[in-house]
């Protein structure tokens, strides 16, 4: 193969920081993840009376009081940005040589404040203070916790910390988010720049947005057994189990990475795009979108489908995505689709929506280099509509060049990746 121009070379991965249900730390995660450990359970820190679903991927660990969507969103992806970075080494202490790209929850006030702020509701109609001052009377009431409610504050403040160059970015593409951070890392490298943060995060669940998820039919609601609920592929499937998580990738140039000396973890090879503008949560039944993106991804990488050995499935458990995400593989894969290993890790975490892509791309990464797949849990009904080899139950090991890693959003928004082990 012929040297890749600039546009299209891949782009090394020298660092990764995870944490999900399942723990803190890419070892931690990644053992669990490959032992079939489940890190569902069921909610305790919110009320769940009176709601369908009472399970999640919550991420309770950490130490906050009170807890919000950007308290927490934050604070996961402070400790995934100190672990890649510290894996990567790349840089100096507060002075990251590279952009910020962040995927996370379009924010808005958690319901901590929103509490305090129907509190203060009689005060408005005496006084009528201005909006900005309640919310800094609940800021002030909420006390040390982040109180930024605006889109970009926390890119804003992990720049600050860690000295990222330039503008940080804040992005949200729905559930394809972590992997457009991922995808515009590499773009920006390819560009010229020396390395690039990307980052997902997201730390929304709470009880308005179970709620809305419901009422789109979205959520599991198998909530007898929490750790057995989540079900991607399987005949049985009835939902998506929602879960907090974050992921980060210290993305670098090659060159860069091979003169300093770095560990290369894995390369990202190519990433594709396709839009499907049809529905708010619905695909369009001819697939074109979910095809188009996978077949970019292997275009930018410079290789065919009969090359790529495993796929990080979206898998989200969904009637509809399932259905949709497997029609896709055997229109790209043809007679290979049902031979291609295929799995799921939000059989085990849940889905981290917003951080989900930069997730599954970091477990890839670990895939690529410790030759093991991580199975698709609770997969006990085979669905006789799915023909596809989902690493059903059990880890397996396996040689691993090639990983096409797949996120698809609501509202159409794909975004497929390909990794290897190596630059050629």
């Amino acid at each position: 193969m012929s040297r890749k121009s600039a546009s299209n070379r891949p782009v090394a991965v020298t660092g990764i920081g995870i944490i999900t249900s399942l723990g803190r730390g890419r070892q931690e995660n990644w053992r669990k993840l490959v032992a079939g450990s489940s890190g569902i359970h069921r909610l305790t820190r919110f009320p769940i009376e009176g709601l369908r679903t009472t399970i999640g991927g919550s991420v309770d660990f950490l130490d906050l009081d009170p807890i919000s969507v950007p308290a927490l969103s934050l604070a996961l992806a402070r400790e995934v940005c100190a672990e890649a970075i510290a894996q990567s080494g790349v840089g100096e202490a507060k002075s990251f040589p590279g952009e910020l790209f962040l995927a996370s929850p379009p924010l808005e006030q958690g319901w901590p404040q929103r509490m305090i702020l129907a509190q203060r509701m009689p005060g408005i109609r005496e006084t009528g203070p201005r909006y900005a001052d309640l919310l800094q009377a609940a800021a002030q009431d909420c006390g040390d916790m982040h109180t930024d409610f605006l889109n970009g504050t926390i890119a804003d403040s992990l720049a600050e910390e860690f000295g990222t160059q330039g503008s940080p970015i804040t992005l949200s593409t729905a559930c394809a988010s972590g992997a457009t951070a991922i995808q515009l890392g590499v773009e920006a490298i390819r560009r010229g720049s020396k390395a690039a943060l990307s980052v997902g995060t997201d730390g929304s669940l709470q009880a308005e947005a179970l709620i809305r998820f419901t009422l789109l039919s979205a959520l599991s609601t198998a909530n007898e057994i929490p750790e057995q609920a989540a079900k991607p592929f399987s005949k049985n499937r009835d939902g998506f189990v929602m879960a907090e998580g974050a992921a980060a990738l210290v993305l670098e140039d090659a060159d860069h990475a091979k003169t300093r000396g770095a560990k290369i973890l894995a390369y990202v090879r190519g990433c594709g795009e396709a839009a499907d503008t049809f529905h708010r949560t619905r695909s369009n039944p001819n697939g074109a979108a979910i095809v188009g993106c996978m077949q970019r991804a292997l275009a930018d990488a410079g290789i065919g489908p009969e090359d790529v050995d495993y796929i990080n499935a979206h898998g989200t458990g969904t009637p509809e995505n399932d259905k949709m995400e497997s029609f896709g593989i055997q229109q790209v894969f043809g007679a290979r689709a049902s031979s291609v290993p295929v799995s799921s890790n939000k059989s085990m975490i849940g889905h981290t929506l917003t951080a989900a892509g930069a997730v599954e791309a970091a477990f890839s990464v670990l895939t690529l280099n410790e030759g093991l797949l991580p199975p698709t849990i609770n997969y006990a009904q085979p669905d006789p509509a799915i023909p596809l080899d989902v690493v059903p139950n059990e880890a397996r090991r396996a040689d691993v060049a090639f990983i096409l890693s797949n996120s698809f959003g609501f509202g159409g928004q794909n975004v497929s990746l390909v990794l290897s082990r190596e630059a050629t």
